[in-house]
């Protein structure tokens, strides 16, 4: 990738197609806007009428990410990203202002296809390193999901054993190689929809039992939890430098959102006590905590230089990022002039 994000001539050489899920109510304008040019399959899960639908209205985005697949699987472009209709969301990556264009933009197919299968989300917050348990037999009202898809696994997975644990980063956002796809035969795919289709588990829970086993069917990993750093540097080219290089930038994310938050709560004192004094009856508890003039303006310039210094990281953070040595050594993996990224 080169700068802003833009993919390079050996990047460009590699086919791309977004699948997308969406309900009539959703709004996915922003795709044609900012990424003009993309190939897009975009589904309505709730108009039979829409020139692409599923078969069903079931498992949320399951059900449409298994039709693409079955119905295109000898006609796949190299890279196929598997994405939700919602530009901004928490299911995006925090480090590009949880913007899907971002993540679209940036993500790196050569990463695609070396691994076959990414999860397009870095953070491991909820997912990672150890979060489904599907051996225990009591209900988890924090993961519904956990208990049924533990007596369901050997209905979607009759020929392997049930794991302890499985983990993967949150949300069912995910890319794939066309390699990756075929080497697992399309019967399959049908077989799963068929599952999807036949369960008698809701259609919300049976979308959450596959949250987590998306990467199972990919990979025949049980966990898949890349380091957060290689995730960044790698995938999106965003190469802090290592694991304490992330934290250390979190740290500075956290200690930004805490200042925002004393600036917030400073002000809204200040409007109290200005409002109490204008309606003559001024409350001198909060008069007496707001009366230092200079405390705000301290706020303001911690939070400018929290600011300017996360800046400065990520800029110099994405320059980095466009060496493809540069991201070979922070995934830890070999690299070679001419390998590209």
């Amino acid at each position: 990738m080169s700068k802003g994000g833009m993919m390079t001539a050996t990047e460009a050489n590699h086919t791309r197609l977004l699948v997308i899920t969406r309900t009539k109510e959703e709004d996915v304008s922003w795709i044609e806007k900012e990424l003009p040019g993309l190939e897009t399959a975009i589904y309505v899960a709730d108009d039979p009428n829409a020139p692409l639908h599923s078969p069903k209205n079931k498992g949320h985005e399951v059900m449409i990410y298994l039709t693409y697949i079955i119905d295109n699987y000898d006609n796949l472009s190299d890279v196929t990203l598997f994405m939700h209709a919602h530009r901004f969301s928490h299911h995006n990556n925090e480090l590009f202002g949880h913007d899907a264009v971002q993540t679209i933009k940036r993500l790196s197919a050569g990463r695609v296809i070396r691994e076959g299968y990414v999860n397009l989300r870095c953070s491991w917050t909820p997912g990672c390193p150890d979060w489904m348990h599907p051996r225990l037999m009591e209900e988890d009202i924090m993961k519904q999901e956990q208990f049924l898809l533990g007596q369901s696994w050997s209905e979607i997975f009759p020929l392997n054993e049930l794991p302890e644990v499985l983990a993967q980063p949150c949300c069912a956002q995910f890319a794939l190689s066309k390699e990756r796809v075929q080497s697992i035969p399309r019967a399959r795919f049908v077989f799963y929809r068929n599952w999807l289709m036949r369960t008698p588990i809701s259609d919300y829970i049976s979308g959450r039992i596959w949250e987590y086993i998306w990467h199972f069917v990919f990979t025949g990993q049980n966990i898949v939890c890349p380091a957060m750093h290689v995730c960044y540097c790698d995938a999106y080219g965003l190469c802090l430098g290592g694991k304490a290089e992330l934290d250390e930038y979190f740290e500075l994310l956290g200690q930004r959102q805490k200042y925002k938050k004393e600036l917030r709560s400073w002000d809204e004192k200040l409007k109290v006590a200005d409002d109490a004094t204008a309606a003559g009856h001024a409350n001198e508890a909060v008069q007496l905590e707001v009366q230092d003039p200079h405390h705000r303006t301290m706020l303001t310039q911690k939070l400018d230089a929290i600011t300017e210094d996360l800046d400065r990281r990520k800029n110099a953070a994405l320059i980095k990022g466009e060496d493809p040595r540069v991201r070979a050594e922070e995934a830890g993996r070999n690299w070679k002039l001419g390998d590209g990224f």
